[in-house]
């Protein structure tokens, strides 16, 4: 298999993590998307990141899709197998990605010339991380994972969409969510995490 994707696109980096957490044979080719000339429109019609390659000329794209593909491709699924656990995980990986989605349209907002930015449309984005962290807190009993007694897609996508959010729109979340902080800090402390960290990323006091 052959991973496409950029270093800092979130949505590639959920499949980079599963693919380490699991220890799949997959290749990560960098590849740009914004360029006219990028590869990724041939792979992909909608010309986002992450794309898969699980065979020659045969692809899948939207990270929803690529995680889920290989999650189940080997056999052993790392989600929660009671239907309570794989609903709970479910709900935390829709809250990830929204925060991952909010924090990526807040990014692209910024890089228009300031004179066009929409202050509005700032402040709507960070709202809704800012509720999205909150639901979470009062949703999460506290612990090393999110759902269950092991690590599932719940903390891959949760984990990574928190971290984004440190890398792009940086601000205290931590002390509004301390049952949050405790169990991120454990979950970013592993191993595939640390190594798909995106280029530049400074991590919070």
């Amino acid at each position: 298999m052959k991973l496409y994707g950029s270093l800092t696109s979130p949505y590639a980096r959920k499949a980079r993590v599963l693919v380490r957490e699991k220890n799949l044979p997959c290749e990560y080719v960098v590849e740009d998307p914004w360029p006219e000339d990028s590869p990724i429109p041939a792979r992909n019609p909608l010309g986002k990141v992450p794309v898969l390659e699980i065979a020659p000329g045969s692809y899948l794209f939207e990270s929803v899709m690529v995680v889920h593909y290989l999650d189940q491709v080997d056999g052993k699924s790392i989600e929660a197998k009671d239907a309570a656990g794989y609903w709970q995980s479910q709900w935390w990986q829709a809250l990830g990605n929204g925060i991952i989605d909010a924090a990526i349209a807040r990014v692209l907002e910024t890089r228009r010339p300031e004179e066009k930015q929409m202050p509005q449309k700032l402040a709507r984005e960070e709202a809704r991380i800012h509720r999205a962290v909150g639901v979470g807190e009062n949703a999460f009993k506290g612990g090393d994972f999110l759902v269950g007694d092991r690590f599932t897609l719940a903390d891959l996508v949760f984990g990574v969409a928190l971290q984004y959010t440190d890398f792009r729109y940086p601000h205290d979340w931590r002390s509004r969510a301390p049952k949050l902080a405790r169990w991120h800090a454990g979950i970013t402390s592993r191993r595939s995490f640390e190594e798909t960290l995106p280029p530049g990323f400074v991590k919070p006091a």
